[in-house]
């Protein structure tokens, strides 16, 4: 194999692993496809390192070892369950070294995101949903619609003009609380604290968690450790700004 042909294999392995990190991909999911990917081309011994904010790469022999720095995460699963497709083709040597990465080049560059209008309407109806399940009254199913939809449009817009970590959600439950207790007030809604509850639901990080438990007990305690700090301080924002209402 020559040295131009092991290069390209590590840049396979680095694509396919840079976008399922910023699709919130698990720590072990990423290691174990960039070993497959490696190991489908001829190269069984592979070393990797993967943190929520690089990737590291060291294929065996003489071949440098190569960092990609990962700058944004999401929820876009989609993609990581594109990458996992693109890795079985590559195992049953259905895909070259050139059609894969070309194959992720084009994934990296779509965008399978829902539109936001519908990202907002799912939003609105978690929120009412989850009102009903922590035992709210049906009367307050719209305005925790209301409060959650729009908590959740400033969350989308601060993300879009923004790029300070927990700032969003910070502002996104300020909005909550506020339309919340203005539709309280008004006698709108009836049950304030139902309603603001099954309104940030979905801004909790759900994903964020689940990932960090599963890399934590799969032995990764870095990336467990700094996933899991960084959905405590997510929580921590969502809770601040919903105190600074009742405050």
């Amino acid at each position: 194999m020559t040295e131009r042909e092991t290069e390209k294999i590590l840049e396979v392995c680095l694509l396919a692993g840079r976008i399922m990190m910023e699709g919130g991909a698990e720590t072990y999911r990423v290691e174990d496809t960039m070993t497959r990917i490696a190991a489908s081309y001829g190269i069984k011994e592979t070393h990797s390192f993967v943190t929520p904010t690089g990737i590291i790469v060291s294929l065996q022999g003489d071949n440098p070892t190569r960092l990609v720095r990962i700058n944004s995460r999401t929820t876009d699963l989609e993609k990581v369950a594109q990458v996992n497709q693109i890795s079985r083709k590559i195992a049953a040597g259905e895909l070259s070294v050139q059609e894969a990465h070309q194959s992720l080049i084009q994934l990296e560059e779509s965008h399978l995101l829902f539109p936001i209008s519908y990202q907002i309407l799912a939003a609105a109806l978690v929120s009412g949903s989850f009102l009903i399940m922590f035992k709210g009254v049906w009367t307050d199913f719209l305005p925790a619609m209301i409060a959650g939809g729009l908590g959740y449009s400033g969350l989308l817009l601060i993300q879009h003009y923004t790029r300070v970590k927990f700032f969003a959600e910070f502002f996104a439950s300020l909005i909550i609380g506020l339309v919340a207790l203005a539709m309280v007030t008004i006698g709108f809604g009836m049950e304030l604290d139902k309603i603001i509850i099954g309104s940030v639901m979905p801004l909790v990080p759900g994903l964020l968690i689940t990932n960090a438990v599963r890399d934590l007990m799969v032995g990764h305690f870095v990336s467990g450790l700094s996933k899991g700090a960084e959905a405590l301080f997510t929580a921590f924002a969502i809770g601040a700004g919903v105190a600074v209402v009742f405050l």
